[in-house]
């Protein structure tokens, strides 16, 4: 069992932390919604097949008032007409900031979602991409546990 970045270098840790306080803070003053913050998260946490940011930010996206049938179609989105134009322009951010390097199809996506958002809510949707990646990466390196809930048990 490796160490858990977390608890190995715990200032470290805190200091990653206040990041994504600090992004998530500058994020909805720009004007990304929480909502479309944790479907940034819970697309790219699927990409990065990271078990433990999957089950955190389902919860968290569900608080913020996704409604369930997006999160079970995130996968499909892009075949799916439940997602709006803005949501679909932060899911292809996700997706752009997830699976480097940029493909062309990627830059494309993201010149859409550019001239959609402007350059402020496209920057910060990206920020949020960025940030979340990183904890993948930490969560995963880390094998953070995901420990089961009982049924009808509090998200």
């Amino acid at each position: 069992m490796r160490p858990f970045l977390d608890k190995a270098l715990p200032d470290a840790w805190r200091a990653a932390q206040a990041l994504s306080t600090t992004v998530v803070q500058e994020v909805v003053r720009a004007g990304v919604t929480e909502q479309e913050v944790e479907l940034i998260k819970v697309r790219a946490s699927q990409l990065n097949a990271c078990a433990f940011c999957l089950d955190l930010h389902a919860r968290e996206a569900r608080r913020a008032g996704v409604p369930q049938q997006k999160l079970d179609m995130l996968a499909a989105w892009r075949d799916s007409s439940i997602y709006d134009e803005r949501e679909r322009a932060m899911l292809a951010i996700a997706e752009a900031a997830t699976v480097l390097p940029l493909t062309e199809d990627a830059r494309a996506d993201l010149a859409g979602a550019r001239n959609l958002l402007g350059d402020v809510e496209f920057a910060a949707a990206e920020w949020v991409a960025v940030t979340i990646n990183a904890f993948n990466r930490i969560s995963i390196l880390s094998e953070h546990p995901v420990r089961p809930r009982k049924l009808g048990g509090a998200y």
